[in-house]
């Protein structure tokens, strides 16, 4: 038997053993307590902030969510592309709906030209903050949040080492397109590789204004693309936790085509060169979960042609080991997952026969997607993002180069992230 076969086989088993570790930890953090969150009198008092551009499908649900928080004192703070954007009516009509007083809509009044749109909105909308507010909390529009979201998000900061908090997202693998099962089985990695790392993840995120000011964070995000993958790094330099919340894993069903996924992996891997504190790894991870098992497949083929029949024996045992490993890994995380949203309160649909299937072959389907993202993300200069285009020159180097306010009349964007 060839040494070069034997030894894909070694690279393919030995990282699935690694996965499996891997996974191991991160479903031991989400089973591990969790501290009752603080009682009312010990809460601080919050400013939910939540940037929008687009009429997202989730917004008036994500409004109605965060208007009704089991929390003694918080406002949010919605900071809108522009008086014409079509999630400006959106909101009004959602708080109009409820009769809601603790929420301010304000448009984006300085479209900063050397960070993101949303880094703008935030640092609008913190700036205009009194002292009274001893927390920042940062939301998506595209997850209905539980009515103790809040609390559980807040409750962890009374560790004085803890300067922020975070939950994470979790896609539905139930869609009808294949760019939403590719992106499912894409974040699952995602979600582990942000739990060892220490990322926070700007879609439920929680952090002390104290904080803000000691690391200097506004200054940093008014010249930057992404707001959360950055502060790994800078908490690190000011030997501050960012404490990971279990029960703050959130469903996001938004459906995702092809088209979209292209730019979403895109978005996900440029904010990752940019900003992630352990790129190299990153680049290792894709390396051992891309080229190994296509040295695999590449290999089998030219097998089968040449008619070792002992060879492909050999590779179609292992890559097929290895494969049903990685699906069973997704399978269990799932199980932990799903949960966890039923403790939230929410439905989420069973794993079907066909829908097993076919993450079996969106496995490495999103490997080779990831791989081809990967390659671009190193060269990339300009990137266009919910209709906003930006030049890259450096994690602190960031152009605005072509931007418009969405009109009323105009078509909902699909965002997920709005930057």
């Amino acid at each position: 038997m060839p040494d070069f076969e034997i030894f894909l086989c070694k690279s393919l088993l030995g990282w699935l053993a690694i996965q499996v570790c891997l996974t191991v930890v991160f479903l031991w953090s989400l089973r591990s307590r969790t501290k009752k969150p603080l009682p009312d009198n010990q809460l601080p008092k919050t400013a939910i902030i939540l940037y929008l551009r687009g009429a997202n499908p989730f917004l008036a649900n994500c409004l109605r969510s965060l208007l009704q928080q089991n929390y003694p004192q918080y406002d949010l703070k919605l900071i809108i592309d522009h008086q014409e954007d079509p999630a400006w009516k959106i909101a009004s009509d959602t708080i109009q709906e409820i009769s809601a007083t603790n929420v301010e809509i304000s448009a984006l009044t300085m479209v900063r030209d050397r960070c993101s749109l949303k880094c703008s909105a935030l640092i609008q909308a913190i700036s205009a903050l009194d002292e009274t507010y001893a927390v920042v909390a940062l939301v998506d529009p595209d997850i209905v949040v539980h009515s103790t979201w809040l609390r559980e998000l807040v409750s962890p900061l009374i560790n004085p080492k803890v300067g922020a908090t975070t939950g994470n997202h979790w896609y539905s693998a139930t869609g009808n397109y294949w760019g939403s099962l590719l992106r499912y089985v894409g974040n699952v990695s995602t979600v582990v590789q942000m739990y060892l790392f220490q990322i926070p993840w700007g879609g439920t995120m929680a952090i002390k204004t104290a904080v803000l000011r000691q690391t200097g964070l506004l200054d940093k995000w008014s010249q930057a693309f992404a707001e959360d993958v950055m502060i790994s790094r800078i908490f690190s330099q000011h030997r501050l936790k960012i404490k990971f919340v279990p029960s703050l894993l959130m469903l996001n069903r938004q459906e995702c085509d092809l088209y979209y996924l292209r730019d979403w992996i895109k978005h996900q891997l440029l904010c990752s060169r940019l900003y992630h504190p352990r790129w190299s790894a990153v680049v290792g991870d894709a390396i051992s979960s891309i080229l190994f098992p296509t040295l695999a497949i590449l290999t089998l083929l030219g097998a089968l042609l040449s008619g070792k029949w002992d060879t492909v024996a050999l590779l179609v045992g292992c890559y097929g080991s290895y494969t049903l490993g990685l699906l069973w890994l997704m399978l269990i995380l799932e199980q932990a997952v799903q949960q966890i949203i039923h403790d939230q309160g929410q439905a989420i649909a069973q794993l079907s026969t066909t829908t097993i299937y076919k993450m079996l072959i969106a496995i490495p389907l999103t490997q080779w997607i990831y791989g081809l993202g990967m390659l671009s993300s190193v060269w990339m200069s300009t990137l266009t993002w919910c209709g906003v285009t930006y030049q890259i020159s450096g994690p602190l180097n960031i152009r605005l180069v072509e931007y418009k306010p969405l009109a009323k009349q105009s078509g909902a964007p699909v965002i997920g992230l709005p930057n």
